[in-house]
C-alpha cells in the first residue's frame, strides 16, 4: 500500500514539474511572438540583461533620466559645445528659462537651460527638460521677449513629449523596437540624432507654438516677441537661418499666431526694451 502511494506521488510530482516547464515555455514563446517585426524579443532581452525603455508609458522620472543620458552624450561627443566664457550669459538664459518653466504646462519636471557656443541662429530641446540655445540666436534677438519666445517654443516641445513620440517612430522604422521596449543604448543614440537633426512635424511645430505663446503670456512676456522674432528671421532671405530650415511651414505658423494674438494687447507685458537687452548680452 505504501509503495502504491509513493508511486502515485512520484508520478504527480513529475507531472507537476512537466506542467510548469510547459507553462514557462508557452509564456516565453508567447512573449517572443509579440510584435515580431520589432527587433529582438522579450526573452532575448532578459537573457542578455539589456536595459530597455518602454516608450508607450514612460514616466516623468524615466524621461528625465533618459534626457540626462542624451545630454551627456551630446556634450561628450562635442555635438553641443557649451558656452563658458561668460557666467552672466549662462545665468541670464537660465533665469529666463526657469521663469517660463514655472508657468509651463509641465512644471513638475526639472529643466536645464544651456547656451551652445555656436554662431548659427538655432535652438533645440530633448526630452526630460533639456533646452539648448545657440549664442547666434541670442545675438539675433532684439529683446528679451523675442528670446523668451524661442525658449518657450522649445519648452513646448517638451510639454508635448514630441521627442518621445519621434523616438518611438524612429525605432519602429529602424526595426529596433521590441515587445519589451527599446534598448537603452539605442534610445540614447536615437535621442542624440533627433536633437541634432530636429525633424519636427507641422503638427508638432504648431502645438509647440501654441504651448509657447500660452507660456509667454502666463510668464508676463509681451506676445509681440514671438511674431517679431519669426518675422525678423524670415526677412533675412537666402537659405535662411537653420532654426527655420528645421522648423517647417514658418509662414503658416506666423499666420496662426497672428490669429491667436490680440493686437490691442500684443505689446502688454515684459521684455520689449531693446536697449536693456543689448546691455544684458553685451559680453557676447
Amino acid at each position: 500500500m505504501f509503495q502504491r502511494l509513493f508511486d502515485f506521488f512520484n508520478r504527480f510530482s513529475r507531472n507537476w514539474r512537466y506542467g510548469l516547464i510547459s507553462l514557462v515555455l508557452a509564456l516565453a514563446i508567447g512573449f517572443t511572438n509579440i510584435q515580431p517585426s520589432y527587433g529582438i524579443s522579450w526573452l532575448e532581452l532578459m537573457i542578455r540583461g539589456i536595459q530597455v525603455v518602454q516608450l508607450s508609458n514612460i514616466s516623468n522620472a524615466q524621461e528625465v533620466a533618459l534626457g540626462k543620458e542624451i545630454n551627456q552624450e551630446l556634450l561628450s561627443s562635442g555635438q553641443a559645445k557649451i558656452y563658458n566664457r561668460s557666467r552672466s550669459i549662462t545665468s541670464y538664459i537660465d533665469q529666463i528659462g526657469q521663469r517660463l518653466a514655472k508657468t509651463s504646462q509641465r512644471p513638475d519636471i526639472p529643466y536645464t537651460f544651456q547656451v551652445v557656443d555656436d554662431d548659427s541662429i538655432n535652438a533645440f530641446a530633448t526630452m526630460g527638460g533639456y533646452v539648448y540655445i545657440n549664442t547666434g540666436l541670442i545675438k539675433a534677438a532684439d529683446n528679451e521677449a523675442e528670446l523668451a519666445s524661442v525658449v518657450g517654443h522649445e519648452i513646448g516641445h517638451i510639454v508635448g513629449r514630441h521627442s518621445v513620440e519621434q523616438m518611438k517612430q524612429r525605432a519602429i522604422s529602424q526595426g529596433l523596437l521590441s515587445a519589451a521596449g527599446l534598448d537603452r543604448s539605442n534610445a540614447i543614440q536615437i535621442g542624440v540624432e533627433l536633437a541634432v537633426s530636429r525633424p519636427n512635424s507641422r503638427s508638432d511645430e504648431l502645438e509647440a507654438d501654441r504651448f509657447g505663446l500660452d507660456n509667454m503670456t502666463k510668464a508676463n512676456y509681451a506676445p509681440a516677441g514671438i511674431l517679431g522674432f519669426m518675422n525678423k528671421l524670415l526677412k533675412k532671405g537666402g537659405s535662411g537661418p537653420s532654426f527655420l530650415s528645421t522648423h517647417p511651414a514658418t509662414s503658416e505658423r506666423i499666420k496662426v499666431l497672428q490669429q491667436k494674438i490680440d493686437p490691442a494687447t500684443a505689446n502688454s507685458g515684459n521684455g520689449l526694451d531693446n536697449r536693456a537687452y543689448k546691455n544684458r548680452i553685451s559680453s557676447l
